[in-house]
């Protein structure tokens, strides 16, 4: 499809990227764009803008009227309830849907769109380019149910009665901590609390006042510095944060591309962000050792300097403190930007008798089925924390396994 935007083939172009990516206005925003890294022209000049080259295209598709409300020519008389609404289940939604099945796609939350719509700010993502997706979706004659909490309100032997198969898509939401002294401190939170709340009140939904994460004026300390990290630091710059500082464990990486990452590797290189460029600052090689604070609030962070230039006998980076290193930084609000460990461990899951794999995501066997028959699990539940264009391609190989497992057979593409 690069070749038919270079000529001008705009329909064309849209058909090739609509046929492997059900959700291509959101990764053409979203996607870190690695396959820009393994582009042939970034041996020795830029690459093709391969994400910049995907909005253009969906979006063209979306204001000439080529994208149309297109629902299935014949309907199955299996049903589908697909349970959370983050990109993988909208994939899997409408793969299925175009399979002919019924299908009833729930969320716990009050709108639907997952992580997409709470987790990701709408200076990088707007919300209507989400709604106006769903609203497609539900013409193809999908069933939308927000504020259903699967498990809870809805008890899994009933789902199992209600729907032929059933398909988790919840994701991976369980936070890692810092489990440090004075981690019980008031003004400590997870990225993913504050981020929610964010999105809520530009929503325009209220929060009470003995929940709300109040930033203004403040100084915020984020701890992590991957794309969460950022993602707290943008939100806490349009909130009027008095300074805000992202701090990172790992040391500084290069701005270009070593010898130790050749084309067409994915490089480490340091990515800086809109909301780097907004203002606050970056620390690298920072070990946080204990909050400190006072009346019950944290106040400080206690850090010391890590070097990993040593190396274990395997060849990996050993951590060491650097003597004499030690410092304080002051915060009136921390925010823990570390990642995600695996599933909540929901009433869902232990109703339907789902196994886990070591790492503690649930366990499918190579056709996404879990160990209780009949149930489909898909995306960062499944693998573990991980990008958009994983959950869209775990949406779509789940989809052609369920269409396979209720027909015999599928012509959905596995990939």
């Amino acid at each position: 499809w690069n070749d038919h935007v270079h000529s001008g083939r705009w329909e064309r172009a849209f058909e090739l990227l609509a046929a492997t990516n059900n959700l291509p206005e959101i990764t053409g925003r979203l996607c870190p764009a690695l396959c820009e890294y393994a582009c042939v022209l970034g041996i020795n000049d830029d690459s093709v803008t391969i994400r910049e080259n995907e909005l253009a295209i969906i979006e063209w598709a979306f204001k000439n009227g080529v994208i149309k409300s297109n629902p299935p020519k014949r309907r199955t008389k299996k049903s589908v309830a697909v349970v959370g609404s983050g990109p993988t289940g909208l994939t899997v939604a409408m793969q299925l849907n175009q399979a002919g099945h019924n299908v009833t796609l729930f969320e716990r939350d009050n709108k639907l769109g997952g992580i997409l719509r709470y987790g990701i700010p709408d200076f990088k993502l707007e919300k209507p380019i989400l709604d106006r997706r769903l609203a497609m979706m539900e013409t193809e004659g999908i069933k939308l149910i927000a504020s259903q909490d699967v498990g809870v309100d809805y008890p899994a032997a009933k789902l199992r009665e209600d729907f032929t198969v059933i398909c988790l898509t919840g994701g991976s939401r369980a936070p890692r901590d810092l489990k440090i002294t004075g981690r019980d401190l008031k003004g400590i939170y997870f990225a993913m609390e504050y981020l929610t709340q964010a999105n809520l009140l530009a929503g325009g939904e209220k929060i009470a006042a003995e929940r709300l994460i109040d930033v203004r004026g403040k100084k915020v300390m984020v701890i992590g510095g991957g794309d969460t990290g950022a993602d707290c630091v943008g939100t806490a710059h349009r909130q009027q944060a008095a300074c805000v500082v992202q701090i990172e464990l790992l040391p500084q990486p290069p701005e270009c591309r070593t010898s130790e990452y050749p084309w067409p590797r994915y490089p480490l290189m340091l990515k800086t962000s809109s909301s780097h460029e907004e203002g606050g600052a970056r620390e690298w090689a920072v070990l946080t050792k204990k909050f400190l604070g006072s009346g019950g609030r944290v106040q400080k962070l206690s850090c010391v300097r890590v070097s990993f230039s040593e190396k274990d006998p395997q060849g990996c980076p050993i951590m060491r403190e650097l003597a004499e290193s030690e410092f304080e930084i002051e915060a009136d609000v921390v925010i823990l930007a570390l990642g995600f460990l695996y599933p909540e461990r929901t009433p869902l899951l232990s109703g339907l008798g789902v196994e886990f794999d070591p790492r503690g995501n649930v366990k499918t066997d190579a056709n996404y089925m879990t160990a209780a028959p009949g149930v489909f699990c898909a995306g960062d539940m499944r693998r573990g924390q991980s990008l958009i264009v994983w959950a869209i391609s775990e949406g779509r190989r789940a989809a052609h396994c369920i269409d396979t497992y209720l027909m015999g057979s599928s012509t959905l593409p596995f990939f």
